[in-house]
Protein backbone atom coordinates (compact mmCIF):
# COMPACT_ATOMS: atom_id res chain seq x y z
CA UNK A 1 0.00 0.00 0.00
CA UNK A 2 2.85 2.16 0.43
CA UNK A 3 4.44 1.82 -2.42
CA UNK A 4 0.93 2.79 -4.27
CA UNK A 5 0.77 5.86 -2.06
CA UNK A 6 4.35 6.90 -3.69
CA UNK A 7 3.71 6.22 -6.98
CA UNK A 8 0.12 7.59 -6.90
CA UNK A 9 2.37 11.08 -5.10
CA UNK A 10 5.31 10.93 -7.70
CA UNK A 11 2.35 11.22 -10.66
CA UNK A 12 0.69 13.90 -8.86
CA UNK A 13 3.73 15.85 -8.22
CA UNK A 14 4.58 15.50 -12.47
CA UNK A 15 1.51 16.52 -13.34
CA UNK A 16 2.01 20.11 -11.49
CA UNK A 17 6.04 20.37 -12.53
CA UNK A 18 5.06 23.26 -15.36
CA UNK A 19 6.44 22.15 -18.75
CA UNK A 20 8.13 24.56 -20.88
CA UNK A 21 6.08 26.25 -23.27
CA UNK A 22 6.07 25.39 -27.06
CA UNK A 23 7.01 27.81 -29.41
CA UNK A 24 4.44 28.80 -31.60
CA UNK A 25 3.69 31.19 -34.40
CA UNK A 26 1.13 33.70 -33.59
CA UNK A 27 -0.74 34.72 -36.35
CA UNK A 28 -3.21 37.42 -36.25
CA UNK A 29 -5.68 38.44 -38.96
CA UNK A 30 -7.91 41.38 -38.86
CA UNK A 31 -10.73 41.00 -41.21
CA UNK A 32 -11.38 45.16 -40.69
CA UNK A 33 -8.04 46.09 -41.85
CA UNK A 34 -6.76 43.29 -44.06
CA UNK A 35 -3.78 42.71 -42.43
CA UNK A 36 -1.99 40.01 -41.01
CA UNK A 37 0.19 40.45 -38.30
CA UNK A 38 2.79 37.16 -37.35
CA UNK A 39 5.31 36.89 -34.77
CA UNK A 40 7.76 34.00 -34.26
CA UNK A 41 9.16 32.95 -31.20
CA UNK A 42 12.58 34.29 -32.42
CA UNK A 43 11.20 37.76 -32.23
CA UNK A 44 10.94 38.00 -36.09
CA UNK A 45 7.69 40.39 -36.88
CA UNK A 46 5.79 40.95 -39.53
CA UNK A 47 2.64 42.75 -41.28
CA UNK A 48 1.55 42.09 -44.59
CA UNK A 49 -2.04 42.47 -46.22
CA UNK A 50 -4.53 39.88 -47.41
CA UNK A 51 -7.61 39.06 -48.90
CA UNK A 52 -10.07 37.68 -46.71
CA UNK A 53 -13.80 36.38 -48.07
CA UNK A 54 -15.58 38.97 -50.72
CA UNK A 55 -19.25 39.93 -50.74
CA UNK A 56 -21.67 36.03 -50.18
CA UNK A 57 -18.29 34.28 -48.78
CA UNK A 58 -17.28 34.12 -45.07
CA UNK A 59 -13.92 33.63 -43.64
CA UNK A 60 -14.20 32.03 -40.27
CA UNK A 61 -13.77 34.16 -37.21
CA UNK A 62 -12.05 32.59 -33.90
CA UNK A 63 -8.74 30.76 -32.71
CA UNK A 64 -7.35 27.85 -34.59
CA UNK A 65 -4.49 26.00 -34.87
CA UNK A 66 -2.40 24.99 -37.84
CA UNK A 67 -3.79 21.37 -39.04
CA UNK A 68 -2.06 20.47 -42.11
CA UNK A 69 0.65 22.31 -44.09
CA UNK A 70 0.58 21.21 -47.90
CA UNK A 71 3.19 23.33 -50.40
CA UNK A 72 1.12 22.86 -53.23
CA UNK A 73 -2.60 22.84 -53.09
CA UNK A 74 -4.89 22.86 -56.18
CA UNK A 75 -8.49 23.56 -55.11
CA UNK A 76 -10.64 20.80 -56.33
CA UNK A 77 -13.69 22.88 -55.40
CA UNK A 78 -12.68 26.40 -57.28
CA UNK A 79 -11.14 25.21 -60.64
CA UNK A 80 -8.19 23.42 -59.59
CA UNK A 81 -6.86 26.97 -58.64
CA UNK A 82 -3.32 27.05 -57.17
CA UNK A 83 -3.07 27.41 -53.72
CA UNK A 84 0.66 27.76 -52.91
CA UNK A 85 2.23 27.03 -49.55
CA UNK A 86 -1.33 26.24 -47.60
CA UNK A 87 -1.54 26.27 -44.27
CA UNK A 88 -5.12 24.86 -43.10
CA UNK A 89 -7.01 25.60 -40.04
CA UNK A 90 -10.46 24.83 -40.48
CA UNK A 91 -11.80 22.27 -42.92
CA UNK A 92 -11.34 23.80 -46.18
CA UNK A 93 -10.01 27.13 -45.30
CA UNK A 94 -6.39 27.79 -45.65
CA UNK A 95 -4.01 30.46 -45.10
CA UNK A 96 -2.00 30.24 -48.50
CA UNK A 97 -0.18 32.40 -51.52
CA UNK A 98 -1.99 34.33 -54.14
CA UNK A 99 -0.97 35.21 -57.66
CA UNK A 100 -3.84 37.94 -57.44
CA UNK A 101 -1.58 40.29 -55.57
CA UNK A 102 -3.37 42.99 -56.89
CA UNK A 103 -6.12 42.11 -54.98
CA UNK A 104 -4.32 42.23 -51.69
CA UNK A 105 -5.72 44.58 -48.97
CA UNK A 106 -9.44 44.32 -49.67
CA UNK A 107 -11.82 41.58 -49.68
CA UNK A 108 -11.38 39.12 -52.35
CA UNK A 109 -11.37 35.16 -51.63
CA UNK A 110 -13.68 32.59 -51.48
CA UNK A 111 -13.13 32.78 -47.45
CA UNK A 112 -9.38 31.61 -47.75
CA UNK A 113 -6.83 34.33 -46.66
CA UNK A 114 -4.53 34.91 -49.22
CA UNK A 115 -1.15 36.80 -48.99
CA UNK A 116 1.55 36.98 -50.97
CA UNK A 117 3.78 34.00 -52.63
CA UNK A 118 6.70 35.52 -50.80
CA UNK A 119 4.92 35.91 -48.06
CA UNK A 120 3.45 32.59 -47.97
CA UNK A 121 6.54 31.10 -47.77
CA UNK A 122 8.04 32.39 -45.06
CA UNK A 123 5.38 31.69 -43.07
CA UNK A 124 4.97 28.22 -44.18
CA UNK A 125 8.21 27.59 -43.03
CA UNK A 126 7.66 29.71 -39.79
CA UNK A 127 4.90 27.05 -38.71
CA UNK A 128 6.27 24.00 -40.26
CA UNK A 129 9.49 24.76 -37.89
CA UNK A 130 6.93 26.33 -34.87
CA UNK A 131 3.06 25.42 -35.14
CA UNK A 132 1.09 28.35 -35.09
CA UNK A 133 -1.97 30.03 -33.52
CA UNK A 134 -4.49 31.70 -35.56
CA UNK A 135 -6.29 34.01 -34.53
CA UNK A 136 -9.21 36.12 -37.01
CA UNK A 137 -10.81 38.66 -35.47
CA UNK A 138 -12.72 41.92 -36.81
CA UNK A 139 -15.40 42.25 -39.19
CA UNK A 140 -14.33 42.78 -43.23
CA UNK A 141 -15.37 46.10 -44.48
CA UNK A 142 -17.99 46.31 -47.09
CA UNK A 143 -17.58 45.46 -50.41
CA UNK A 144 -18.47 45.23 -53.52
CA UNK A 145 -19.82 41.51 -55.35
CA UNK A 146 -16.58 40.28 -57.19
CA UNK A 147 -18.87 40.56 -60.61
CA UNK A 148 -21.87 43.26 -60.36
CA UNK A 149 -23.93 44.43 -62.88
CA UNK A 150 -23.58 47.91 -61.53
CA UNK A 151 -24.40 49.46 -64.87
CA UNK A 152 -20.70 49.88 -65.95
CA UNK A 153 -19.91 49.50 -69.57
CA UNK A 154 -17.86 47.19 -70.79
CA UNK A 155 -15.50 47.53 -73.88
CA UNK A 156 -15.37 44.12 -76.45
CA UNK A 157 -12.82 44.26 -78.93
CA UNK A 158 -14.53 42.02 -81.06
CA UNK A 159 -17.73 42.00 -82.47
CA UNK A 160 -18.16 38.04 -83.60
CA UNK A 161 -21.87 37.19 -81.95
CA UNK A 162 -20.76 33.32 -82.03
CA UNK A 163 -18.21 33.80 -79.40
CA UNK A 164 -19.92 34.82 -75.70
CA UNK A 165 -18.59 38.49 -74.42
CA UNK A 166 -17.17 36.34 -71.41
CA UNK A 167 -14.57 33.90 -72.45
CA UNK A 168 -11.65 34.59 -73.28
CA UNK A 169 -11.68 35.11 -77.37
CA UNK A 170 -14.14 37.89 -77.26
CA UNK A 171 -10.90 40.35 -76.29
CA UNK A 172 -9.09 38.63 -79.25
CA UNK A 173 -9.38 41.14 -82.68
CA UNK A 174 -11.90 39.28 -85.19
CA UNK A 175 -10.11 37.77 -88.08
CA UNK A 176 -12.85 36.77 -91.05
CA UNK A 177 -11.36 34.31 -93.88
CA UNK A 178 -14.09 34.67 -96.63
CA UNK A 179 -11.81 32.00 -99.06
CA UNK A 180 -13.95 29.10 -98.22
CA UNK A 181 -17.16 31.23 -98.29
CA UNK A 182 -16.15 32.53 -101.99
CA UNK A 183 -14.69 28.97 -102.86
CA UNK A 184 -18.00 27.38 -101.94
CA UNK A 185 -20.05 30.19 -103.30
CA UNK A 186 -18.66 29.87 -106.82
CA UNK A 187 -19.29 26.16 -106.75
CA UNK A 188 -22.54 26.34 -105.41
CA UNK A 189 -23.37 29.20 -108.00
CA UNK A 190 -22.59 27.07 -111.09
Amino acid sequence: MRKIAQLLFVFIALLTVPLPAQSKVRITVNLSSQQMHVAASSGASYSWPISSARSGYVTPRGVYSAVSLQTMHRSKKYHNSPMPHSIFFRGGYAIHGTYETGSLGRPASHGCVRISPANAATLFSLVRAEGATIEIVGSPPPSMPFASNSGHHHRHYASNPHVHPSSALSYAPEHRNDFPARIFGTILLR
